[in-house]
């Protein structure tokens, strides 16, 4: 069983390395579209959408609900994308070598 300081010192690493983790996800951009390109998201890493693009033939003999579910759509994949890119990351992260006794 390793000693506390050593199990200090990899929870300080862990630590780091999921602050780390957190600048590099924001720092990410992720793009996704739907109905043929016609609406399009740019999210950041943790999914956190900064914009949404919407292609004015979008607008031409469809109605509003038909837009929102693409607007949907491609919020819902740029986030899907976000959660698979962290889980990805997270799996590279040491764990500690021990259960916690609860």
């Amino acid at each position: 069983m390793p000693d506390l300081q050593q199990l200090f010192q990899l929870g300080q690493q862990v630590q780091g390395r999921l602050q780390q983790l957190q600048s590099e996800l924001a720092s990410r951009t992720i793009e996704t579209s739907s109905g043929g390109g016609l609406v399009k998201v740019a999210a950041d890493g943790r999914g956190t959408v900064h914009s949404i693009t919407i292609d004015p033939a979008a607008f031409e003999k469809r109605d509003a609900e038909f837009l929102g579910d693409l607007v949907l759509a491609a919020v819902a994949e740029a986030q899907r994308r976000a959660a698979e890119l962290l889980q990805a990351e997270m799996r590279k992260v040491p764990s500690l070598p021990f259960a916690p006794p609860f």
